[in-house]
């Protein structure tokens, strides 16, 4: 599987970090990742599909576990395409699948249960190897050993063809990772020289009418070429055809180009057994010519171990940010967590500056780098926030990304969950606010400052996004004006929080009044009398049809029920202990969320509810702080139980060792702070709920030129729990830590055993900050 000695020999220090990550974690089981080749940030995913569905093919595969063009299962390569997501539970792209082949052409991947029918290749994990910025793999079928490396905008290939002579490479643009019946609006290819080609589609899948170009360049000239177009006829070249010679120079009179809806080409090559065939393709949203000239600026040459160096290089610039003491697992499980979590928001911006917008038009973003992958009902509560520590100015850069959205958008909003120059409109909530809010009061301000207020202001008060008007006129969403209408209440309560915050920060004291009283809105939803949050109707109705266990398509929570979605006031988790009934209330129905059994029946309609510990759901973001609330009860010690549990019993260096869809780097980001052992429970608040460290030392090295370190004395499978604390060699006595703890440097030291001490961090003073209890 992994393997860090590969076909081809690269030079880079043995003492990086890139020598603990395994890009197979993930790739199994539902986690939705890929292994392929990506740079920190990459606009190129370049990356094996195993069983995309595709057009005109029965059966189709299981899609859901192919968000990502790979599952760990399959055992057959369909291609090389460019462009993937990173662990979502939807999917899209897959652009430019490239496939080498040997012997007679076929025109159709065929099925996975009868590879021989089409192009596809079977392989073995025993023959297959990666690592950052890498991936090689032995195509069975073909003889050919496949290598891929990547810049930020261009994606190089590396084919060598072990035992034949000639072969050849396919382009197949009818190809996407989710790929249905007319998902190809328009497409063309068309061969600019005997070693150049330029390629265009757009497509109408999770985004409508997104657009893609590509330049392709071969180290070495066609021998002959085939168009293929399947809603017309196939055209080879015709110098060819006219003289039974082959193909090799520009001036022959041949058939150049062909556009429509299934488009594919075919380029044949002569004397490959002595040399290797590279292939490099420059990505561009905006036209050919940029795709060229970021081919060009980026790889002017042909030295694929150069690349792959160079990428490996940038990765570990990276990952040595973190230094991680611990087992192998450990360290395997830790940086493959952060290189997931560097993927995304990737940029969307060719070299000269230029992108598409939202609006679909061309614009000049020269002052700043464009980002786009904004899946922020995952990525506000913890990605977001780490970024702000590993790189602060990417930080900066995502934001205006943001504020442009919102000056490019008909409906004058901050982006909710978009990708390639298209909002999805796919969540809840206006989280955006949220990643702002936590950049500014963290000192991160390199941005329009003032488009920021006014973006956050009209995006929270936006009259035809998901019944903002209805929210506050009743103090929440009513169950009989939009679906999931509890959740959506309660995650406008905690972005209105962090607004609040910004301006509170910026002495805009009275509309931080307002935006404090709409965060209280959660109480409209919480039932007095089941205590539980629970839908209700524009006339005050509670719900008469509530099971607090079940999660319904279209009903009142969002990929969650009522027990997991009751936890949900990060901001003011001392207010929820008080509608609940108290701390020792309020630690029983943590415990019921985790012991208690979640029937399959109750969750079936959501694919995304996994990782389950009774009715938490690891897997699915919205229980990934309810871990830490014991700490608001003054109960830390169960915190740290649960954390054990979790990393215990659903993590591991394996294919399958992800609990639900890493979504974007969320999952992971969530590792990464667990391990170091505290978590941004209410980014915007600045202060981290203390866990429990899960690796014994780790050394964050911070963007001031400062070092914070955690260090775990004792730390064992039995010495579980915290007995003491202390920041810079004095007593911690609080089970929190704040921003400005962290960024002044130094060690942060847990002392551990195998008995909890109930003393420490429960005092009511000792918990971490609730609003209602400064407000």
């Amino acid at each position: 599987m992994l393997s860090l000695t590969s076909v081809s020999s690269v030079s880079v220090a043995s003492e990086s970090n890139t020598q603990w990550v395994d890009t197979f974690i993930g790739t199994g089981g539902d986690g939705h990742t890929f292994p392929g080749a990506v740079v920190p940030f990459g606009m190129v995913q370049l990356s094996p599909d195993t069983d995309n569905p595709m057009r005109g093919v029965s059966p189709q595969p299981e899609i859901y576990k192919r968000c990502a063009g790979y599952h760990y299962d399959d055992h057959t390569i369909v291609g090389f395409s460019h462009t993937h997501f990173s662990g979502t539970g939807h999917s899209d792209l897959g652009d430019l699948l490239v496939m080498p082949i040997t012997g007679d052409v076929k025109l159709t991947a065929g099925t996975a249960e009868k590879p021989d029918t089409g192009y596809r290749s079977r392989f073995s994990h025993d023959k297959e190897w990666s690592e950052p910025g890498y991936y090689g793999v032995e195509l069975q079928d073909y003889d050919v050993t496949a290598e891929l490396t990547a810049t930020t905008r261009v994606g190089m290939h590396k084919y060598t063809f072990n035992s034949h002579d000639d072969g050849h490479v396919l382009f197949d643009l009818t190809s996407s990772i989710y790929n249905f019946e007319n998902k190809v609006i328009w497409s063309d290819i068309r061969k600019v020289d005997d070693r150049t080609l330029v390629a265009y589609r757009a497509t109408n899948g999770w985004a409508r009418n997104r657009q893609m170009y590509f330049a392709i360049q071969f180290s070495q000239p066609i021998d002959d070429y085939e168009f293929i177009n399947e809603d017309n006829m196939r055209y080879r070249c015709m110098n060819c055809l006219n003289t039974k010679q082959k193909h090799s120079t520009i001036e022959n009179k041949a058939v150049k180009m062909t556009a429509g809806k299934a488009v594919k080409f075919v380029a044949s090559f002569d004397g490959l057994k002595d040399k290797p065939l590279y292939v490099k393709v420059g990505l561009s949203a905006v036209s050919r010519s940029n795709a060229l000239e970021n081919l060009n600026a980026e790889i002017p040459h042909w030295d694929f171990d150069k690349v792959r160096a160079e990428s490996k290089q940038l990765w570990a610039n990276y990952l040595d940010k973190v230094d991680v003491e611990g087992t192998v697992s450990e360290k395997r499980q830790f940086y493959t967590a952060l290189y997931h979590a560097l993927q995304a928001p990737s940029i969307y911006q060719d070299v000269n500056g230029q992108y598409r917008g939202v609006d679909g038009e061309i614009h000049d973003g020269k002052g700043f780098e464009h980002y786009t992958l904004f899946s922020l009902w995952d990525t506000y509560r913890a990605l977001h926030p780490l970024l702000t520590y590993i790189d602060p100015d990417r930080v900066s850069g995502m934001i205006q990304s943001m504020l442009v959205h919102y000056q490019q958008s008909y409906e004058k909003m901050l982006p909710i969950w978009s990708f390639h120059a298209h909002e999805t409109w796919t969540m809840i909530g206006y989280h955006a606010v949220s990643v702002i809010a936590d950049a500014y009061l963290k000192g991160i301000r390199d941005y329009d400052i003032d488009l920021a207020v006014e973006a956050i202001t009209n995006t929270a008060n936006n009259k035809v996004y998901d019944a903002i008007p209805e929210y506050k006129k009743y103090g929440y969403v009513p169950m009989d004006v939009l679906p999931e209408s509890v959740s959506i209440t309660l995650e406008y309560a905690y972005d209105d929080y962090a607004i609040a915050r910004m301006f509170e920060a910026m002495g805009k004291t009275e509309l931080a009044k307002d935006y404090y009283a709409r965060a209280m809105s959660y109480r409209n939803v919480f039932d007095p009398e089941t205590k539980f949050m629970r839908g209700r109707d524009t006339k005050g109705n509670w719900n008469p049809d509530f099971n607090a266990y079940e999660a319904k398509y279209m009903g009142a929570f969002t990929e969650g029920n009522s027990m997991q979605y009751s936890f949900y006031v990060p901001h003011d988790v001392a207010g929820l202990i008080d509608l609940m009934g108290g701390d020792d209330a309020f630690e029983k129905r943590l415990d019921d969320l985790f012991d208690t059994h979640l029937s399959a029946d109750m969750i079936k309609e959501h694919e995304d509810i996994a990782g389950l510990i009774g009715n938490y759901a690891h897997g699915n973001e919205p229980s990934h702080h309810i871990a830490y609330l014991y700490n608001y009860a003054g109960k830390p010690w169960r915190t740290q139980e649960r954390i054990r549990q979790i990393m215990d019993t659903l993590s591991s260096d394996k294919p399958d060792g992800l609990a639900g869809n890493d979504d974007v780097g969320q999952m992971s980001a969530w590792y990464i702070f667990s391990a170091m052992g505290f978590y941004p429970v209410a980014p915007g608040d600045l202060s981290y709920a203390i866990g429990a460290p899960q690796t014994p030392k780790v050394t964050l090295k911070l963007a001031n030129g400062k070092t914070f370190t955690t260090t775990a004395k004792g730390l064992s499978k039995t010495h579980k729990y915290i007995q003491s604390v202390s920041l810079n060699g004095k007593p911690l006595n609080r089970n929190y830590l704040t921003h400005a703890d962290i960024m002044s440097g130094g060690e942060l030291k847990y002392v551990m055993s195998d008995k909890p001490n109930k003393a420490w961090g429960s005092e009511i003073s000792a918990r971490p900050p609730s609003m209602s209890e400064y407000n």
